[in-house]
């Protein structure tokens, strides 16, 4: 009897995975560079096997070449690391703020960060009671020039990556408030610069304000943006120094020094 289409299980690709696997930890066993014929043994894949699979994965950077015939773990591996590990650690530093905060605002409180040409949502504490009808679910993406967070990354970028950021998204709109010029969004990021607090007015989505503070790492370097999302009519003003107090708070667990070095967090915001 002939199987159906969708019982007949992916083992070409699953194997390809493990082998895979299989080659990144003998790399991962070794600090130096280790030869073809040596992680073939250590596999128990044939050297052509490995040695294709090893060259889609220095394709990537997932892997290096030092030299013809040896290999070692890449960068890609490095940068992936560092990405998830300083997620975690924000996370970890804001969850428990952000609950606080909530619970003063009885709002959305959202964690988000840059990743490209957008703001990631990782991390939100809110509840049915914040009469919010849209709600961006973890995990989810937004323009940069749409967002209270996105702005505040943006504006620390110089006026020749905007105008290319400008340029590569065509700025696009999604409601009738979003900025969809470049010199409109100039004027926006010189206040976010100026007072280190940035706002979205109804520009992802109509009937939504937001107002974002940053948090920095211990380098003094901006790595996520802390955020109250209100119905329009709800965004209460008065929130503000809370909202700033939260963020310098979990930028402080993350071994932010405020001072004059470190005075883009600092700034007083605007009324």
């Amino acid at each position: 009897m002939r199987k159906a289409q969708s019982d007949i299980p992916a083992t070409p690709v699953i194997q390809v995975i493990e082998r895979m696997f299989s080659l990144i930890d003998v790399l991962a066993s070794r600090e130096d560079a280790i030869s073809l014929k040596e992680i073939s043994e250590k596999t128990g894949l044939h050297p052509s096997t490995a040695h294709r699979i090893l060259n889609d994965l220095a394709v990537g950077r997932f892997v290096d070449r030092p030299e013809a015939g040896s290999y070692r773990l890449g960068m890609r591996l490095l940068e992936l690391g560092n990405l998830v590990k300083g997620r975690l650690n924000v996370r970890d530093a804001a969850i428990s703020p952000m609950r606080e905060l909530h619970k003063l605002t009885q709002q959305p409180v959202n964690l988000s960060m840059r990743q490209g040409d957008e703001i990631v949502y990782i991390e939100r504490a809110y509840s049915e009671r914040s009469g919010m009808q849209v709600v961006r679910a973890i995990g989810g993406r937004a323009p940069l020039h749409l967002t209270s967070t996105g702005k505040l990354f943006l504006a620390l970028e110089d006026p020749q990556r905007v105008r290319s950021y400008a340029t590569r998204t065509g700025l696009a709109g999604h409601t009738r408030n979003s900025i969809t010029q470049l010199p409109q969004l100039e004027r926006e990021l010189s206040k976010a610069r100026q007072y280190g607090i940035a706002r979205d007015n109804e520009e992802l989505e109509l009937g939504v304000r937001c107002m974002a503070a940053g948090i920095y790492d211990d380098q003094g370097k901006l790595v996520a943006g802390l955020s109250i999302s209100a119905p329009a009519d709800r965004l209460d003003e008065g929130w503000l120094p809370k909202l700033q107090a939260t963020a310098g708070e979990i930028s402080g667990a993350l071994g932010y020094k405020a001072g004059p070095g470190n005075a883009a967090a600092d700034n007083a915001a605007p009324a």
